[in-house]
């Protein structure tokens, strides 16, 4: 029989594949891989991808792939920037209603940062605007949460993470692992992040700007915060003066993250955030 090129649609011949999928010993991968190719047939379907549009797409992957290094793991961008961590993070943290909200940890984290006492500095170099910030851990049911490991990183005034630029910041400078005290309070002596744009000059980044969507992101510190008998929390601390708050290209941006950076009598600037962690029986 004769049959036109035309009548030939990418979800009926992603038929056969999926077809096969029965034989599959895990199912749940078998769905996976099957509702994946018949969702992707159907856009190309509604979209009439041509074979130079399917080649930019398996050559667009392949860049990611390549991008990534001991230093850079391009597809944690990716999924960054599409908001597919963070939806992830909040679909599946399921944390109480006051519990500070759960975010990415994101691709410049570093464990094994070096431990700092109380009022300890993490900045090494010197340079930048002071800050400190004053952590106030408490727990679901209201109390103090002691003894709590708080690793915290951030870039620095400029916009650039340590491990960015291994060349020009002192190793693990801007990072550090705090423990809470009796009142589950911590100050942190840093200098004031900056703003930062991912990134950029990769195959994300090139994606975003074909997309014109944008790669600044706002001023902020992260923290990784565990302590017994609660959930570990990730989470980010942003300035809520920072103009680029409403385009997070990450999505990471909650209401409830926003802090307000004062200025000290000595120039530098001040900052304090109470953290509430959910207990291990919480929802």
């Amino acid at each position: 029989m004769d049959v036109r090129a035309t009548d030939i649609t990418m979800k009926s011949a992603a038929s056969a594949f999926v077809e096969r999928l029965h034989m599959a010993p895990d199912k749940r991968l078998a769905r996976f891989m099957g509702e994946l190719l018949t969702d992707f047939a159907d856009l190309a379907d509604r979209m009439d991808m041509s074979r130079d549009e399917l080649q930019a797409a398996i050559g667009f992957l392949t860049e990611v792939g390549e991008a990534c290094s001991e230093r850079r793991q391009e597809w944690v961008l990716l999924a960054d920037v599409l908001g597919l961590t963070s939806a992830f993070e909040r679909r599946h943290a399921r944390l109480p209603e006051q519990a500070t909200p759960n975010t990415l940890a994101g691709p410049f984290y570093r464990p094994g940062a070096p431990r700092r006492a109380d009022k300890e500095s993490i900045c090494l170099d010197g340079k930048g605007t002071p800050l400190v910030f004053t952590a106030r851990l408490r727990s679901s049911d209201g109390g103090p949460v002691s003894a709590a490991r708080i690793e915290v990183w951030h870039a620095n005034g400029d916009g650039v993470y340590e491990n960015q630029a291994p060349d020009m910041q002192p190793e693990f400078n801007l990072r550090g692992t705090y423990t809470s005290g009796p009142d589950g309070t911590v100050r942190i002596v840093t200098v004031r992040p900056s703003g930062y744009r991912i990134p950029d000059d990769g195959p994300v980044g090139r994606l975003l700007r074909k997309l014109g969507l944008p790669t600044k992101r706002p001023a902020h510190l992260q923290f990784r915060i565990s302590a017994s008998g609660h959930r570990t929390l990730i989470t980010h601390v942003f300035d809520s003066s920072d103009p680029a708050i409403a385009a997070d290209p990450l999505f990471a941006v909650d209401p409830a993250l926003l802090a307000d950076f004062t200025a000290s009598p000595d120039g530098g600037v001040a900052c304090s955030f109470t953290f509430i962690l959910a207990r291990d029986g919480d929802l």
